[in-house]
């Protein structure tokens, strides 16, 4: 996937500049590993890989003609991420499934999220919360505050649309209810042992 977005980007934008960069779990400030899993995934700990009362209310909203945010949790992202090709069809929903298991069966939950922190795109060809840190506040990824970490858990629903460097009134808005979410989660302290 990262490598489809670089070659796809780097025809169509002149000047597109790809980021990566890995960055250990050690390595990765705890307010980061909060924001995300507030942001995107707050039933993570507790899930199989799938969160089937969000799928269930997507189908539900997805019929009455209504357009949703999408229920797919953490591991799913990372199957698609990391193994699938862009695009919407049943098809690639079925592999994505059958990797999900297979992450959820193979990897302890702190693996799945170290690798969707990772592999998640945080703004035009930067990819990875190491490069997003030095991108968008000149610093590394264990040195992020929660209101950075907050912010850049903001823009994962649309990164191309959506920018921690000009936030516009929805993601800052969106930062401060991700803000938050992890004083709530943070409080049961279960993301350091996951």
């Amino acid at each position: 996937m990262l490598r489809d977005r670089y070659f796809a980007w780097r025809e169509e934008v002149p000047g597109y500049r790809f980021t990566h960069r890995w960055t250990d779990w050690e390595q990765i400030a705890p307010a980061a590993k909060l924001a995300v899993v507030a942001a995107e995934d707050q039933k993570f700990a507790s899930h199989s890989g799938f969160d089937l009362e969000s799928i269930g209310d997507a189908l539900e909203q997805r019929q009455r003609g209504r357009s949703t945010r999408g229920a797919s949790t953490i591991t799913q992202q990372v199957a698609k991420n990391l193994f699938l090709w862009p695009g919407q069809s049943w098809p690639r929903k079925g592999i994505e499934a059958w990797f999900t298991i297979l992450i959820e069966g193979i990897w302890p939950k702190q693996r799945t999220l170290e690798v969707y922190l990772n592999v998640a795109e945080f703004g035009h060809g930067t990819f990875g919360i190491g490069a997003a840190a030095e991108r968008y506040f000149h610093k590394s990824a264990a040195d992020l505050e929660p209101w950075e970490a907050a912010r850049l858990a903001a823009v994962l629903p649309n990164p191309k649309r959506l920018s921690a460097a000009r936030p516009s009134s929805y993601v800052l808005e969106r930062q401060r209810w991700i803000q938050g979410q992890m004083h709530q989660l943070g409080a049961d302290g279960w993301l350091e042992n996951p």
